[in-house]
């Protein structure tokens, strides 16, 4: 019965009255052609003809009202789900455990969906259990799941190549050997005689011999404040420690327009200018300008070390803005700007395990940027939260019409670009295998 819903017994539905017309002209009857009936002998004859109400148990029946039940309503019990993908599911659980740093339970839930044969071809999930046992150093483990491979998809895998930044092993040296990493701006200008800027970053290196130096904020600087940042940067290297620089895009140009071949001078500006070009990995820009230098100072100018573009190890940011020194110590590998191999035009490179990253520096490289180069190959995991502040950070550029890719990330992290959406505002391009 159609009324079980409302948890009455069934009631029998009476006829009510007819509606008995008021008007006095004759009503005509369309099939009797000019035949018509007087409008009260007509009602009189509906009346006759309408049984009264049947009464039970000596009182009349109301009929059921249904005036407040909207059918477009239907009970929370009745909910309807949308079927989902069982390889969608698994990939995005895996995902988001192995960005929270939970190997082992990524690595269960991969190896179960391999064998599950509800999640058919699902290639991905191999290409990200690949990738687990490539990050963790287990070449036992990679080299199995490759014959397995070769079974279910009659190709070869993947080939086993070295992390470069193992997840675990490499912070877990750091916090042994007791090395954190602090990031400070320099307090503009970079002069000669800006004496409390070069003793808060001294006294930096005395907590974090391992320092990140922002000189993004520097609009004025002269010789004698290039020559004594260099000579810092010597001193931390000789006490093995590291000043990274920062920023350095801006400067860069700064200094580029104030020297002149052929004019001897500033010599200490030239040759931050040449580091700069080194650190990120200009190498037809340094060379350029090398010769330049042996003709200005006719002398030898510094050589090209490719080992110093791959060591180079710089970041945005951490912190609020302002900071001038002291900023809160962190362990977490982060991005920087750098070269990539598509001739001399310059990308933004993250590298190792990234955590409550700003990516500043990022937004600093899009607003100058015609075309976003995001290189990943050397990323090894980035947290939710992190993804998602990427997300915001590069949407704007996206509705801009800016074109963003994605180079070479590993498929776990692809994954939870994937779940955040970030590959609906950017392109992924995924090494070879």
């Amino acid at each position: 019965m159609v009324f079980s819903f409302f948890k009455k017994p069934p009631e029998k539905r009476t006829a009510k009255p007819a509606v008995v017309p008021t008007a006095k002209e004759p009503v005509r009857d369309s099939l009797a052609g000019e035949k018509t009936v007087p409008a009260d002998a007509l009602a009189k004859t509906c009346q006759a003809t309408v049984p009264e109400p049947k009464k039970a148990g000596g009182a009349e029946q109301t009929p059921l009202d249904l005036s407040d039940f909207v059918f477009s309503e239907s009970a929370p019990e009745f909910q309807i789900e949308a079927e989902i993908d069982p390889v969608d599911a698994q990939a995005e659980e895996a995902a988001v455990l192995f960005s929270n740093a939970q190997d082992e339970a990524a690595r269960m839930v991969l190896e179960a969906a391999v064998r599950d044969p509800s999640s058919g071809m699902g290639e991905r999930l191999w290409l990200m259990l690949f990738d687990l046992h490539r990050l963790s150093g287990d070449r036992a483990a990679f080299d199995a799941l490759g014959i397995g491979y070769a079974s279910a998809f009659e190709q070869s895998p993947p080939v086993w190549r070295e992390a470069s930044v193992p997840p675990e092993k490499a912070a877990v040296g750091k916090r042994k050997a007791g090395v954190s990493s602090s990031s400070v701006f320099f307090s503009d200008p970079l002069c000669g005689d800006n004496d409390a800027a070069f003793a808060a970053i001294e006294k930096s290196l005395e907590k974090n011999p391992k320092l990140r130096l922002d000189l993004g904020k520097i609009t004025h600087f002269d010789d004698a404040g290039c020559a004594r940042l260099m000579a810092l940067r010597q001193k931390a290297r000789k006490s093995r420690g590291e000043i990274v620089l920062l920023g350095l895009d801006a400067l860069r140009e700064q200094i580029a327009a104030g020297i002149e071949v052929g004019r001897a001078e500033g010599k200490a500006c030239w040759l931050l200018l040449l580091d700069i070009h080194q650190l990120q990995g200009r190498q037809d820009v340094f060379e350029d300008l090398a010769i330049n230098y042996a003709v200005t100072f006719e002398e030898s100018p510094p050589s090209w070390e490719p080992e110093r573009v791959m060591a180079s190890e710089a970041a945005s940011t951490p912190g609020a803005a302002g900071t001038t020194v002291d900023a809160e110590a962190t362990s977490d590998p982060t991005p920087v700007a750098v070269a990539n191999d598509e001739g001399s035009t310059n990308g933004f490179a993250l590298r190792g395990d990234i955590k409550g990253a700003k990516f500043t520096e990022l937004a600093a490289y899009g607003q100058q940027a015609d075309s976003i180069l995001v290189d990943c190959s050397a990323l090894t995991r980035m947290d939710f939260v992190s993804a998602a502040t990427l997300l915001n950070v590069l949407t704007p550029f996206c509705s801009s019409g800016k074109r963003i890719v994605f180079k070479q990330p590993n498929y776990l992290v692809a994954e939870l670009f994937g779940v955040l959406g970030l590959d609906a505002v950017a392109t992924i391009v995924f090494g070879k295998n």
